[in-house]
């Protein structure tokens, strides 16, 4: 396939979206990100001349050149590049299609998405014992997860603390938790049986990495009541850094679940922080969601997840 070579006509006019083959745009994904013919084969684990012609195979659908050699591998064209964003997204709503088909084709499993310091366990438990044919299953994430698992259709129900985004969910609080502050063993604020905004005026807190505006807006109170912006602090990219900073006498944060930080890092201090909207642990499931599981595991989660446990 020379740089210079036309696109060999096809034997029929140039394919509808609904008639590519969606093997073909995979592979072109492929070949697209390694920027390499060679590359690509090994990773498709199939071979170099195998693979141009599915290449080429898919330009003659298209009726476009996608990709043209040069002396460092590939590039993409101009259709190229507008070409893989759909493709991509072409991939996705497929393996989403194909996902909700098998979730409607076998009704008898739910998995139950959860992250750190929230347990999910009696709900599950009580669904399983509902349906004990089922394969009812707690699937652990990560704190940014549960609307890309739910999406992605890696799980079936979430239950985490907002703030996360929402769109294409439904979202119901379960209960809330009253917001603490963690400070190191030996801090000014130590001995306090409670504390206010005002008195973390001055005090860094911990940022995410990544531009999760919404969650260092609410986990830093940021801006403050007043209008003033939270002191910038030390950068993480894991909720659990921020608990070593704060035992390391780096800075202070702002959690939930504050009995079960205590009991966890004996070196932190759990304080009552006043005067702040509380943390909200709800209930997540995909909008419109008709799976039978689904259903009664809401209604379960309701009755039985109404409080940390503590």
């Amino acid at each position: 396939m020379p740089e210079s070579a036309p696109v060999p006509p096809s034997a029929s006019a140039p394919l509808t979206g609904a008639d590519l083959d969606l093997r073909l745009v995979r592979y072109f994904t492929v070949v697209a990100e390694h920027r390499h013919f060679g590359r690509a084969a090994e990773a498709l684990l199939t071979t170099q001349p195998s693979l141009s012609r599915q290449i080429r195979r898919l330009e003659q659908q298209l009726g476009a050149r996608l990709l043209d050699r040069t002396p460092q591998g590939s590039r993409l064209t101009a259709a190229g590049e507008v070409f893989l964003p759909r493709a991509r997204a072409l991939l996705k709503s497929a393996g989403q299609a194909a996902a909700q088909a098998r979730a409607a084709a076998e009704p008898g499993r739910c998995a139950v998405g959860f992250i750190s310091g929230i347990i999910v366990t009696p709900a599950v438990r009580e669904l399983r014992s509902r349906h004990p044919d089922a394969e009812v299953r707690g699937v652990a994430l990560n704190w940014d997860e549960p609307r890309t698992a739910l999406l992605d259709h890696r799980v079936d129900a979430v239950v985490a603390r907002l703030p996360f985004p929402t769109g294409q969910l439904d979202v119901s609080v379960l209960y809330d938790e009253p917001r603490v502050l963690l400070v190191p063993l030996g801090h000014r604020l130590a001995g306090r049986e409670s504390v206010t905004v005002d008195d973390i005026a001055g005090e860094s807190l911990p940022r995410m990495a990544g531009g999760h505006s919404s969650w260092n807006a609410f986990w830093r109170i940021d801006p403050r009541p007043d209008g003033s912006r939270a002191p910038d602090g030390p950068v993480i990219d894991a909720l659990e850094d921020k608990l070593e900073l704060v035992a390391d006498g780096q800075s202070l944060a702002i959690s939930a679940g504050g009995l079960r930080v205590h009991r966890m890092r004996p070196d932190i201090v759990a304080i009552p922080l006043e005067g702040v909207e509380p943390s909200h642990v709800v209930l997540a499931t995909r909008a419109g969601e008709r799976s039978r599981l689904v259903a009664d595991f809401r209604k379960i989660a309701r009755a039985r997840l109404t409080g940390p446990g503590e």
